[in-house]
Formats: C-alpha cells, structure tokens, sequence
C-alpha cells in the first residue's frame, strides 16, 4: 500500500499523475487529506481524499510514501507530525520515500538525503542538506526516489512503479500511454 499525502497548495499534475500511473499498475494508493477531506491544489483544483490523517495507519503493509510539492503544499507537508511519522516509519522499515518539486525540501530537512543521490525543483537544491545534487530529472537512490517538477510527474510516476513492481511494468505502463 502507498500512501500519497495531499495538503492545501499541493501541485496537482505531481499528485495525480503518479497516483494514476500506480494505480494502472495495480498498487494500492491511498490518498491522505492533510488538510481535510477536500484538499485544493496550488492551481484551486479541489480533490476529494480517501482518507485523512485519523485514518493513516503505518504498519508492514506500507510500500511507500509519495510527497507531491507546490507551494504551500509541501510546506503544509512537513508541519504535519502525522506526514513526518509517516517518513520515519518508512526510513525505519525499508519503504520507498517519494518526493517531487518542493517536497524534497522535507527529507532534506530531517536529514534523511545524506550522501544520497537527489533533486529538488531549481532553487529548492539548498535544501537538500547533504545531498549529492542530481542532474537527472528523477533521481533514484536506495529506497528514495526524488524529481524536479510537474514537467517530470509521469517519469517520477514510472520509476516508483518500477521499483515497486519491476521495470517490465513500469515499460508496459510506459508503452499503453504512448510516452517516450
């Protein structure tokens, strides 16, 4: 199970561009309301979360994590202590940790991108405190996947995909929607 955690401001392609590749996938994501049940994006999208925060439960059955940026979204991200228990469980038990645009700013924050290969949307790379500054648009290293921006949401989509259910699926997901 994947949770992705939407907050007010949160950019909306790099939400639910991933939650769509997953789900073609077969993975089971579960949207997670920081703010509320209807979370609106930094573009006034309104999205209607599965759960919210009362009703995260981290146990065995997490895969991963997936930190969509915008602002204030990733912001609003990391002043949750559920969405940081959330990252502390997955660092302490071998889940993916997923991060895009501005979102990566948080696990630098905490420390957790240390001689780790990572990106951040332009100007956020400061904040990735010890990280090994990417020249990819999708970073993978370990069990942290990291990507610049919107423009990328899809690629980040297909490599947690790929290290969830193998790169043979992430290729024939690849293929179905006609991306390069």
């Amino acid at each position: 199970m994947v949770y992705c955690f939407l907050a007010d401001g949160f950019e909306e392609l790099e939400a639910i561009a991933p939650i769509d590749i997953l789900r073609r996938a077969d993975v089971d994501v579960i949207t997670v309301g920081v703010t509320g049940k209807i979370v609106t994006g930094s573009h006034g999208i309104a999205v209607t979360a599965d759960i919210t925060l009362d009703n995260v439960k981290l146990d065995s059955t997490l895969e991963a994590v997936v930190l969509p940026g915008g602002l204030p979204g990733a912001t609003n991200l990391e002043n949750s202590s559920v969405v940081q228990s959330a990252i502390d469980y997955a660092n302490k038990n071998d889940a993916y940790i997923c991060a895009i645009c501005a979102a990566p700013q948080i696990l630098g924050h905490k420390g957790l991108l240390k001689g780790k290969e990572a990106i951040a949307y332009p100007g956020f790379e400061k904040e990735l405190d010890g990280a090994k500054i990417s020249e990819s648009f999708v970073a993978v290293d370990g069990k942290f996947i990291t990507a610049k921006g919107a423009g990328v949401a899809v690629e980040f989509g297909l490599a947690i995909t790929a290290a969830l259910k193998g790169q043979s699926v992430s290729d024939k997901i690849r293929a179905a929607i006609q991306m390069k």
